[in-house]
């Protein structure tokens, strides 16, 4: 006798929440301040609900869920597309940064006596395949520094006219240490005026500064998902500009990223063509529905909140940050040029300890590195909670 079939079960559709009320959307934290968001943003609950739904159905795999794996990454691809001009077929889906950044060194042609201009302090990801690159062709690597006054700006339009054999740069939009913000308009002009490729690392920015694409005209961009894309860990996104859509040189080679026709058949005597556009950098594994799923709630109520109203009210909150500082005589530590969600507090070395100990003992939480106490807050913060920083770092002053 056939056994009957179970019917497909759906998968929640994620609500969100109204800009007026987002603190609501996360998941609570009780007392805590949680101001790391530059390591881990914060947990959405309809991402939490739709992840945990996600869970509840890989744990039954003879049943068919909707969406499939493949419908959520085109659903999620064309998410990100709305942050980068509106071209879902220049998005690629990839595990992390560093895996994106690969794919960038891996097609960007570098030959002995070129130069790849980076930040001193920049954030490892974006270093070590360079390194590796520079390596592998005779090409050097020139790590820009800020002299007395000098901003990251200024320094790095100072090494560009330096370099004449410059063949890439590649950088942050944002630092990843003090929320430094480099203005790329005035940096890609200089660029394109040399024909230098520009390779961006947008995991400190993305989801709260929109990129220029049309201005800049980068030729990658890769960012994380699971800081200010409210996402999930394992899962990032890579653009590609239109050439290298064309002609870039994916990293791995897997079924996903090649298109084995309609009957699914890769034939040994011929390599089966790429997929369409960036998804030929798409990497494989990247079919966990429950990071999808997480991955696509937490950036529809990005989207719905609006990146340029999310970067407001995050400027809000540092700035009653700064408020606070100055009331507590400690304005001296605090950096003062930075994006709206992200700044950092740089104590006297010698009690740089203490410092990030009575946040800690405040139920605090923020990085303390570099001699550094790095402060990112997110919409579950409140703009009259960050004068507990203030509060509890007073008796220094």
């Amino acid at each position: 006798m056939p056994q009957a079939t179970t019917p497909a079960t759906p998968l929640p559709h994620p609500a969100t929440v109204p800009l007026a009320t987002a603190a609501s959307a996360f998941v609570m934290q009780g007392d805590a301040l949680y101001l790391d968001c530059a390591a881990q943003g914060p947990r959405l609950r309809s991402a939490h609900t739709a992840g945990l739904a996600a869970f509840e159905a890989v744990a039954r795999p003879w049943q068919r869920v909707s969406p499939t794996p493949p419908e959520q990454r085109e659903k999620l691809r064309a998410l990100l597309s709305q942050l980068f001009a509106g071209e879902a077929h220049a998005v690629a889906l990839v595990p992390s940064a560093a895996f994106g950044l690969a794919t960038a060194a891996n097609s960007l042609p570098l030959a002995a006596g070129d130069t790849v201009l980076v930040l001193e302090g920049q954030f490892p990801s974006n270093l070590l395949c360079w390194q590796q690159r520079c390596a592998e062709t005779g090409a050097r690597l020139r790590g820009v520094s800020r002299e007395s006054g000098q901003d990251w700006t200024d320094a790095v339009l100072a090494a560009i006219a330096e370099e004449p054999n410059l063949r890439i740069a590649t950088l942050p939009q944002v630092r990843w240490d003090d929320g430094a913000m480099l203005d790329l308009d005035r940096i890609s002009a200089a660029l394109q005026e040399r024909e230098v490729a520009l390779v961006l690392d947008l995991s400190q920015s993305l989801g709260i500064v929109a990129p220029d694409i049309e201005r800049w005209q980068p030729d990658f961009i890769v960012s994380v998902g699971y800081k200010w894309l409210l996402g999930a860990r394992g899962l990032a996104c890579l653009w590609a500009s239109p050439r290298w859509r064309e002609d870039g040189r994916p990293i791995e080679h897997h079924w996903i990223a090649h298109d084995g026709g309609p009957d699914w058949r890769f034939a040994i005597e011929t390599a089966a063509p790429f997929a369409d556009g960036a998804r030929r950098f798409d990497a494989g594994g990247l079919d966990d529905p429950v990071r999808l799923a997480v991955a696509i709630a937490g950036l529809e109520q990005v989207l719905a909140w609006d990146p340029g109203k999310i970067a407001t009210a995050l400027g809000e909150r540092t700035s009653a940050l700064h408020d606070a500082l100055d009331a507590a005589g400690l304005s001296a530590w605090a950096t003062r040029d930075h994006a709206p969600h992200l700044m950092a507090l740089t104590p006297p070395t010698a009690i740089l300890a203490a410092a990030d100990a009575a946040l800690r003992d405040s139920n605090i939480t923020c990085t303390c590195r570099h001699g550094r106490l790095r402060i990112a807050p997110h919409l579950h913060v409140a703009t009259g909670d960050m004068a507990r920083v203030a509060d509890a770092l007073s008796r220094f002053a």
